[in-house]
């Protein structure tokens, strides 16, 4: 594997979840794999999870890590080409990213859209110099568009929590004092469409109308503007807030109602909740879900060790 940055560099989607079960039953098994080989972590945005499980499964895997906050240690990035750079930048990413490269035998990298210019964010265009220019296998720590790490281990989640052999899973939007962006809502779509056409598992989205997310990301999956329905008979409701797509980064406010409280879980099969975090409490998702024996919010958080070391074994397993 060179670069992971969406369900489509996945292959064999039920033998990777069971793949990370291995890896979270023994952790050290494959110390050996990452010994004198180093993972640079490059992050232009903020990282609590993302940062602290990549680096946990990295050194389960014996790998040196570097971490670099390239917005807040690095020089002022240049990512045009053909820019006279007498401005602001100081560097171009054709030697930044060709340099880490040079030190390191995989990376990750993050950035966040911008939210004004939906051509802008979802051509990925940072992200895929970044991969261009490294020359090393590359995995998505988070990019304007998606999350896959996050995904990955959303999945792995369900897996071991199931009661049923094909859980309803719903998507749910939910509210938010700003306009965040798509990338995790985009990406859980995808893995769950992915899922679906396998067979794993019955996918629903449910949202204000207006709320669409790209069609490319949910394709199969079947939308519904009513979360009462949407949540009706659900195995595993997943609660995140996003703006909008077609009104480019516009959001939706007075949609207080849309929050999952202990009330709205009535309506489904005792349903376990799901949240990437950061959660904001009792906006986002009610306190008493949170803290509740529905959530497993904590357990997910967990399992992003998990998913990041499966896909760091399988870089490394190529880089023999």
């Amino acid at each position: 594997m060179k670069l992971f940055s969406s369900v489509n560099d996945i292959s064999d989607l039920k033998g990777s979840v069971e793949q990370a079960l291995i890896q979270k039953a023994d952790p050290f098994a494959n110390q050996s794999l990452g010994k004198n080989k180093t993972l640079g972590l490059v992050f232009l945005n903020p990282s609590l999870r993302t940062r602290l499980s990549t680096q946990k499964a990295a050194l389960n895997l014996g790998m040196n890590v570097m971490v670099m906050n390239l917005d807040k240690e690095g020089w002022a990035l240049e990512t045009e080409d053909g820019v006279v750079m007498n401005g602001t930048t100081v560097e171009h990413i054709r030697e930044a990213a060709a340099v880490m490269g040079q030190y390191c035998d995989i990376l990750g990298f993050r950035s966040f859209p911008k939210l004004q210019d939906r051509e802008e964010d979802y051509s990925e265009g940072l992200f895929n110099k970044f991969v261009k220019f490294s020359g090393v296998p590359v995995i998505s720590l988070e990019s304007a568009t998606l999350h896959p790490l996050q995904s990955f281990a959303d999945l792995i989640t369900i897996e071991e929590n199931k009661r049923t052999a094909k859980p309803k899973v719903v998507l749910t939007w939910a509210p938010h004092v700003k306009s965040l962006p798509q990338a995790v809502p985009n990406s859980f779509s995808e893995w769950m469409c992915r899922a679906q056409a396998e067979g794993m598992l019955d996918f629903v989205i449910t949202h204000p109308e207006g709320l669409e997310l790209a069609e490319k990301f949910t394709p199969g999956a079947k939308i519904e503007y009513d979360q009462d329905s949407a949540l009706q008979g659900a195995d595993f409701v997943y609660a995140k807030n996003w703006s909008s797509y077609r009104d480019y980064g516009k959001t939706v406010q007075g949609a207080e109602s849309w929050m999952i409280t202990h009330k709205k879980l009535e309506q489904t099969k005792v349903a376990k909740v799901m949240h990437c975090l950061p959660v904001r409490r009792d906006f986002e998702l009610s306190a008493e879900v949170l803290d509740g024996p529905h959530s497993l919010v904590i357990k997910e958080a967990a399992n992003r060790v998990w998913s990041a070391q499966t896909i760091l074994k399988n870089m490394l397993e190529g880089l023999k």
